[in-house]
């Protein structure tokens, strides 16, 4: 069924066909949400839900879909992000300021409050006929919990406490159960916006194609890209800032006239190490697009050592340096040889004689193994200097480093008895970690002995 289809399917007689078709087309494989989200605001005459709540993680479309709506159909709203919105005397403003203009937002208080918000409203609602549902939207609504207490009971009972027809949308990426407050309010309804599947990120990401090349050429791009990408990244807008980036790369065989479009193999093996190492720079801001390409083209004339990457700029705790050496060591070191590098009076010990003959090969080829949280403890105690004690902040600073993908997970999330990780680090990254805390990790990587 075709996207437009399903959105008329949804249609009310106060919507006409052409605006429907062109929020189908600005909506790809959001059309169940879409046309969900306009059952539920009905016709605009008619009174909608008093509260929505959207949420789903981050770039899944739900600002986007929202804003296409309300925009392609016309209706009265005002769009808030809470980030911006640092008080509520500011959101009063905003919001007396969209619907009533500049009168409404003259006659309240200084400090005005909840009470004051409330009667200025009535006042003015009054005062003329409604254009239809006024919709409040609140971009991410998470921050409401750290602002009045009061706040959000009364958005999500606002409809009823100003007697108008007014819907309060409330976006965010956490589900209602963390959400709700402990004083208790009323329940909003939910609707969630699951992640985009790889297929739909592929259709999405090719109506980006740049002009110059084949549609069949730019759709082969995106399928490597997300063949490299779509294991550590599945946000949306990354994605569509790594393709944009990578893409030059991609095409300069073929720009040169080295490559035909058809040669896929030859196009793959100029565009892999440039990903390889754009993979590194996954969710990180520290340096632009442009000085990206400038340390590439630096990398590539100067050679390895001048190649690292923007991950090297990355400022961590004391600890956390230490945390990702011993995850280091530990993914990359036989667990055999643990003895030989972290305990004193271990004796002589033959490097031939414990290893099996498939840990002969450099492991740095073989890429990193999984190991258990209790052998990277205890890794860590012996390379760090000073004694630590193994508080709560040594296992939060683990669970940091897998959130900023320094560290993968590799056990199942119930498994917390003995969870195993793996190291997602560079040789060079690693080394240019250990320089800052004067560790020198060379001597205890068994594939320099």
């Amino acid at each position: 069924m075709s996207s437009s289809t399903l959105l008329r399917k949804q249609q009310h007689p106060g919507y006409d066909d052409a605006s429907l078709r062109r929020v189908a087309e600005q909506l790809p494989c959001r059309e169940l949400q879409a046309g969900m989200l306009l059952s539920l605001m009905g016709e605009p005459q008619q009174y909608s839900l008093p509260c929505i709540f959207i949420y789903g993680h981050r770039a899944t479309g739900k600002s986007h879909v929202l804003d296409i709506l309300l925009k392609e159909l016309e209706l009265p709203h005002v769009t808030i992000s809470c980030a911006e919105c640092i008080s509520t005397a500011l959101f009063f403003e905003q919001v007396l300021m969209s619907f009533f203009g500049g009168d409404a937002t003259a006659a309240l208080p200084r400090c005005p409050s909840l009470s004051d918000f409330i009667r200025i409203y009535r006042q003015h609602r009054s005062r003329g006929a409604a254009e239809g549902t006024r919709y409040i939207v609140m971009e991410k609504a998470e921050l409401l919990r750290d602002m009045d207490a009061n706040l959000l009971p009364v958005l999500v009972r606002l409809q009823e406490l100003v007697e108008d027809n007014v819907t309060v949308v409330l976006l965010s990426e956490v589900p209602w159960d963390t959400f709700r407050p402990s004083t208790g309010c009323s329940e909003p309804l939910p609707l969630h916006f699951p992640d985009y599947s790889k297929a739909e990120l592929h259709q999405i990401l090719t109506r980006d194609r740049h002009p110059s090349f084949t549609a069949d050429f730019y759709s082969s791009y995106i399928h490597i890209l997300l063949g490299v990408f779509y294991a550590v990244c599945r946000d949306l807008r990354e994605l569509r800032h790594l393709a944009a980036l990578n893409f030059s790369k991609f095409c300069e065989p073929v720009s040169e006239g080295k490559a035909k479009e058809s040669d896929t193999h030859k196009l793959w093996r100029n565009i892999e190490p440039h990903l390889k190492k754009a993979m590194q720079t996954v969710y990180l801001r520290e340096v632009s697009s442009l000085q990206w390409e400038k340390m590439h083209q630096v990398d590539t004339e100067a050679g390895p050592l001048k190649g690292l990457s923007a991950h090297t700029h990355v400022e961590l705790p004391f600890y956390s340096k230490f945390l990702l050496i011993a995850a280091y060591l530990a993914s990359y070191n036989p667990a055999r040889t643990d003895k030989r590098f972290f305990v004193k009076h271990h004796g002589k010990i033959k490097k031939t004689n414990f290893l099996k003959k498939n840990e002969k090969t450099s492991n740095h080829l073989l890429g990193p193994k999984p190991f258990p949280l209790d052998r990277l403890l205890a890794i860590f105690y012996s390379v760090v200097d000073s004694r630590v004690a193994p508080t709560a902040s040594i296992f939060s600073q683990i669970s940091s480093l897998v959130t900023l993908q320094l560290l993968t997970q590799v056990s199942h999330a119930d498994q917390l008895d003995a969870p195993k990780y793996k190291c997602a680090v560079s040789m060079d990254f690693i080394c240019a970690i250990s320089r800052t805390v004067n560790f020198d990790i060379i001597k205890y990587l068994y594939d320099f002995l």
